[in-house]
């Protein structure tokens, strides 16, 4: 009879196996009721318009003006003008009217468009990767019935959406179990080089980045465009998504992650051999090596010596070995984070200089943390003699981290928020609530996690090298019953003569192991609590990683108040200039046109003014008289006038603007075109 050590209970056994299906299944569906509930909005939002929305002008512009609250990427398809019969009426020329940090295009419509209701229909690609688009309506003269239908559908929805952002989840998911287990293993616990668990955590992390990345990639067309899954082969468009800023970040993924697959070969090969023994953890110190020349000095032995000076050789060799995985390592995982800082949110807005490191050092805080845990959760489930110092030392490495990514955390909040209103009034600002509930509550986990830590760290007469769960292995064979075999050689004879009987025993045999692993494991109670409060850890990490995800796809907060309060006031958007478009018909022959003005910076105090004025056809026009006026009719100021100097042929300017308050400032423009005919246009702006 076969002795077999005592097994637990079944239902002891069943909970466990559970526990950690049924943490994910939840994970699993929260984070699908998340992205579910993300809206289909990006980050460049549509600020002002002219004509605006539902406007009734008396005469056809000459032009129509789009602002946007971050830089886009149009073409001469982007905006697209129809009359009432659904017939295009714009030129089809992209017209860049960009100036500093004003984000402006405009298309030229045809001379003589009747009166009715037109509609306007724009797409584009925001700077940070994201598709939008929207459509409004302006009527000449005075509404009528129009047979264009609003679009459904906007950019950036549908399927191929949901496809593109699930490979987003997935790229980061990757992202951070490749780099935080790499981390894990060269900061916390060099052995684990040598462990198969680890090893496949890591391989699987990069294929599962790889094949995110190149999912994005040949989703990107369609996902910016048709919505069609057939155009994700269409060799045109991906190689107009290769000329993007998107696609070249998403090659150069590709191309990191070869340089990564290179650092996996040598961590998992040379480095790992170096610690196939069980016992040794790769972090001899120097101290011990010369404990270890001490000695040979001591016995006076030739062979000693150049045994020791083979230690020191091969001391010398594994520190040269770690710095070079520590340094290569960095740079690659730096370079592949910078791959989101540079194409995503971080790339645009206000600051992008300082705001993409910060991002990139973010990125890597959240993925030493959130996959430096992953690969915990797997060591202690799969490798039961994991280093009590190595626990640790994780426990350190994962504190500096949450340090590193509340500071960087925080800037990105203002920088993408900017008000406390925003913070409440916006799906930006309350999903960046949510993230923060979720990184507060595992950080309440992880404090229960370091009082375990605490626990094992400090168990008595234990050396700090050896391995949590060894002990309570001794102790389960020291207790279980030992009995005498039966004859081997009669028991192989009645097994070969029978298969059957010899896959019962297989399978008994297994069943066996995986008991007493099991009992290993549940014989420590430090090492159980430790375990179950990092798989709760890791259960909260997986659902704050969805968040973020949704969250990178999610309008900032700054943008969506300046889209709200989009209407017939032009908005002053911080730190840029305010630049409207008027136009004119004065009466007379050659009396129609337009004309642009720009007031920079745009705020109380002195201004700068530039004022254009265009033919209907965009060409300068060169004004026999042009006078300007501010007044601030709630404060009773004005009207204050402004006689800017010709600079050029239809170019007029005038510096040292005085505007003393903030507040709704309506501009007046007159215009005179010949020696009777004249006119006044004006506009209302936002000083702030």
């Amino acid at each position: 009879m076969t002795a077999t050590a005592p097994t637990p209970s079944t239902a002891r056994v069943r909970a466990t196996a559970l526990l950690p299906r049924l943490t994910l299944v939840l994970a699993a569906l929260l984070a699908a009721f998340f992205a579910a509930a993300a809206p289909a909005s990006a980050h460049a939002a549509l600020t002002a318009s002219d004509p605006t929305d539902g406007a009734v002008v008396a005469t056809a512009p000459a032009q129509i003006t789009l602002s946007f609250s971050e830089g886009v990427a149009m073409n001469g398809d982007s905006i697209r003008v129809l009359d009432p019969r659904g017939k295009r009426v714009d030129t089809g020329e992209l017209r860049d009217l960009c100036s500093g940090n004003l984000i402006r295009y405009g298309t030229a419509l045809r001379p003589g468009l009747p009166d009715g209701t037109y509609t306007v229909a724009w797409q584009a690609i925001s700077a940070d990767s994201h598709p939008v688009s929207g459509a409004f309506t302006f009527s000449i003269g005075a509404p009528s019935e129009t047979d264009v239908s609003l679009p459904s559908r906007t950019a950036g929805d549908g399927p191929v959406a949901v496809a593109y952002g699930i490979a987003r989840y997935v790229a980061y998911a990757g992202f951070a179990v490749l780099v935080g287990a790499a981390a894990f293993i060269l900061l916390c616990w060099r052995r684990g080089a040598a462990q198969r668990p680890m090893q496949r955590l890591v391989v699987r992390a990069w294929v599962a980045l790889t094949v995110a990345t190149l999912v994005m990639l040949l989703l990107r067309n369609p996902y910016t465009g048709s919505g069609n899954f057939a155009d994700a082969f269409d060799l045109a468009g991906l190689k107009a998504v290769l000329e993007t800023k998107s696609g070249a970040s998403l090659v150069s993924r590709l191309l990191l992650l070869g340089a990564a697959a290179l650092f996996i070969t040598v961590l998992f090969g040379s480095y790992a051999r170096r610690h196939t023994s069980a016992g040794t953890d790769g972090d001899a110190s120097a101290d011990d090596t010369e404990d270890t020349a001490d000695t040979a000095d001591t016995e006076g032995s030739d062979g000693t010596d150049a045994a020791s000076e083979t230690s020191e050789e091969d001391a010398k060799g594994e520190s040269d070995l770690v710095f070079g995985l520590g340094i290569g390592g960095t740079v690659v995982a730096g370079g592949i984070a910078a791959t989101w800082a540079l194409s995503e949110h971080a790339s645009t807005g206000i600051q992008p200089a300082l705001a993409m490191p910060v991002d990139i050092l973010h990125l890597l805080a959240v993925a030493v943390w959130l996959g430096g845990l992953t690969a915990l959760l797997v060591a202690l489930h799969k490798v039961p003699g994991i280093e009590r110092t190595a626990i640790r030392r994780f426990s350190t490495v994962a504190f500096t981290s949450v340090v590193v990514l509340a500071c960087t955390g925080t800037y990105q909040a203002w920088r993408q928020v900017g008000s406390w209103s925003a913070l409440t009034g916006t799906d930006y600002g309350r999903l960046l609530l949510v993230k923060i509930g979720l990184v507060t509550l595992v950080v309440a986990i992880a404090y229960t996690s370091r009082k375990w830590t605490g626990r094992l760290a400090g168990g008595p007469g234990e050396s700090e090298g050896e391995g949590v769960g060894e002990h309570a292995s001794d102790v389960s064979r020291e207790t279980s019953p030992v009995t005498a075999a039966p004859n081997t050689t009669a028991v192989s004879d009645s097994v070969s003569s029978d298969p059957r009987r010899a896959a019962q025993l297989a399978r008994q045999s297994a069943a066996r192991r995986t008991a007493r692993e099991k009992q290993v494991r549940d014989a420590d109670p430090d090492r159980s609590g430790l375990r179950r409060s990092v798989l709760a850890e890791a259960g909260v990490a997986v659902v704050l990683l969805a968040v973020t995800t949704i969250l990178t796809s999610t309008e900032p907060g700054r943008a969506a108040e300046l889209e709200a309060g989009r209407g017939s006031t032009a908005t002053a958007v911080p730190d840029r200039a305010v630049k409207v478009t008027l136009p004119f018909d004065t009466g007379g022959q050659n009396g129609q046109g337009s004309v642009r003005l720009q007031l920079d910076p745009g705020r109380v105090g002195a201004n700068t003014l530039h004022v254009w004025a265009e033919t209907p056809d965009g060409k300068p026009l060169d004004l026999p008289e042009l006078r300007v006026s501010f007044t601030l009719e709630a404060k009773e100021i004005g009207p204050l006038p402004v006689l800017p100097e010709r600079a050029a042929p239809g170019h007029w300017t005038a510096s040292g603007v005085q505007l003393p308050l903030t507040g709704d400032w309506r501009i007046d423009v007159t215009v005179r075109t010949s020696d009777i005919d004249q006119t006044t246009v004006q506009k209302n702006v936002k000083i702030g």
